[in-house]
């Protein structure tokens, strides 16, 4: 048989993986990757892929990983060999844990080659472990059609009881790397792929008949979807939504419910009887508390196999069908729903009452204006960002965005590089809500080389010069002289100069200093990139977290 030249066998890797439906290909920049590069690039001048190009390969990874959260497709990134391919594991993690189909192709010596000295030669098989469905090594050569099908059918879902995720394509390619005399690029188009962004809308759902009465809670984690809201909206039941679940809207949301847990506890008058998730619910802690109980039933809505946990360690019971979810969860009693939606109106005027009466912006303040603000597509940082929207976000009637978060490991890695990745997926104007550390630890993503398709995505920076989350746990509450070292170690503060950075990248700056100005700013249309910094202390945050569990 004759062997492919490298060429030849990344030409083959491409066409198969446009056929398997990737439309967007972030690339790094390596030498031996360069069979892919070109391919890709001859792909692209005509029109039959979006290709992309990061000089960090985090940064290529999670931008790849946002235009699956936002599109639905399976995405790939490239990568050359060495610690190249290393620097993709937190986005694999990531992708493993939310079932993304991300496709790694990491470009690697040939076999002569390995265990020999030659400079970036590693053993790269098998590193992400347990976090990829699927990885193969395809030698320097051989024929790479069915590795890729395989691997596109592993990183979709296809194989039985396996959920979707993301695969190795370990790649061998021998000299020469690039194009020969005979080889003649293509001429370009200006045809590009097409965009796959559903708008957020409500499902429907009808509850069946003869249902008992209970007092159930549905809670609706991350990834919960519209489902969610229908299922509770068909029950009469309560729904307590997460941000990133994309079910927060609807007549039976109540927005602070985390504040209203222990009202309804057990030894409350209207004591919560059961629980339905759906979706993973990662945010607070009396939500953990509530999942932890012994004395209610709960059960998991999980039509297909998930990732993020092993059967039998949660105790949920899982449930594939709605039917029999309706026969679990029941029928809301007579004032149990609006005993819930009363004592949520009462929690969100609270709120918003403290709020106002703080001197200065804070984080639930910027959370709830852009909550209300933002249309197309939102991404929501970990840390405080989406919590400051879990407690402050008032629920709309219908849905304004799709909400994204990357709540599988719930790191703050590649969040910038996750949102452009999301306003490329959907075609949409994107909107990331952030703090400053999870800015500058992501800073590189505001990265694009000349030429580059620049997304619609507009940065919020709540900027109160370090990490104010720890200030909320225990580590606030600490005495005893620990303080300085809770600042050092937890807050991390710094003096960094936003406005300065974002100008080092090319990108717009503002500072605004009230709600007013915030709403303003968020008015006016997403063109490129740009950021938003909103300056605040993050010295009375736990005070003000008090102050509001008071008010109610």
């Amino acid at each position: 048989m004759t062997e492919l030249s490298a060429l030849a066998s990344a030409r083959i890797v491409v066409d198969e993986l446009l056929d398997g439906g990737v439309r967007h290909v972030v690339l790094a920049p390596g030498s031996r990757s360069a069979p892919l590069a070109y391919a890709l690039a001859e792909a692209e001048a005509t029109g039959r892929v979006r290709l992309h190009v990061r000089i960090d390969e985090r940064s290529a990874a999670f931008t790849a990983l946002g235009v699956i959260l936002s599109s639905g497709a399976p995405a790939a990134v490239v990568v050359t060999s060495g610690t190249a391919v290393g620097n993709l594991l937190p986005a694999v993690m990531e992708a493993n844990h939310v079932s993304a189909p991300l496709v790694v192709l990491s470009a690697d010596r040939p076999e002569e080659l390995r265990g020999t000295g030659a400079s970036q030669t590693t053993d790269q098989m098998d590193l992400f472990g347990e976090h990829a469905r699927f990885a193969v090594d395809v030698p320097a050569g051989e024929d790479p059609v069915r590795a890729v099908r395989t691997a596109l059918s592993a990183a979709t879902g296809a194989f039985e009881e396996l959920p979707p995720g993301p695969v190795q394509l370990n790649l061998a390619f021998r000299d020469p790397l690039v194009p020969g005399a005979g080889d003649v690029f293509p001429a370009s188009t200006d045809r590009h792929p097409f965009h796959y962004a559903p708008d957020p809308a409500p499902v429907a759902y009808e509850a069946p008949e003869g249902l008992e009465e209970r007092r159930t809670l549905v809670l609706a984690g991350h990834d919960a979807g519209p489902i969610a809201e229908a299922f509770a909206r068909a029950h009469g039941l309560p729904l307590a939504a997460e941000p990133s679940s994309n079910a927060r809207f609807g007549p039976d949301a109540v927005g602070p419910y985390r504040l209203l847990l222990e009202r309804f506890g057990p030894d409350s008058a209207q004591p919560v009887e059961r629980v339905v998730v759906f979706g993973r619910p990662t945010l607070s802690r009396p939500v953990t508390a509530l999942l932890a109980r012994t004395d209610i039933p709960l059960a998991l809505y999980e039509p297909v196999p998930v990732s993020w946990y092993r059967p039998g360690l949660r105790r949920e019971t899982p449930v594939a069908t709605l039917a029999e979810l309706s026969a679990f969860a029941g029928r809301g009693p007579e004032g149990w729903l609006d005993a819930w939606l009363l004592a949520g109106e009462t929690a969100q005027h609270a709120v918003e009452r403290v709020l106002t009466e703080e001197d200065g912006l804070t984080g639930p303040a910027v959370a709830a204006v852009v909550w209300a603000a933002t249309r197309g597509q939102l991404v929501l940082g970990s840390s405080n960002g989406i919590r400051d929207a879990d407690l402050a976000a008032a629920p709309t009637l219908e849905p304004l965005a799709t909400v994204h978060a990357n709540r599988g490991i719930a790191g703050i890695d590649g969040t910038t590089s996750t949102a452009f990745g999301v306003a490329f997926g959907s075609g949409r104007e994107t909107t990331l809500l952030c703090g400053d550390v999870t800015f500058l630890h992501d800073a590189g993503g505001l990265f694009l080389g000349a030429g580059e398709p620049e997304p619609d995505v507009r940065v919020v920076v709540l900027n109160d010069a370090g990490g104010a989350i720890f200030s909320t746990l225990e580590h606030g509450a600490l005495g005893s002289g620990y303080q300085p070292a809770v600042e050092r170690l937890f807050g991390t503060p710094h003096s960094i100069d936003l406005g300065a950075l974002a100008a080092a990248y090319g990108v717009p700056h503002r500072v605004v200093s009230t709600t007013t100005e915030l709403a303003a700013a968020l008015a006016e249309p997403v063109q490129g990139r740009s950021v938003i910094e909103v300056r605040c202390s993050r010295d009375r945050i736990r005070e003000l977290h008090a102050r509001i569990r008071a008010a109610l």
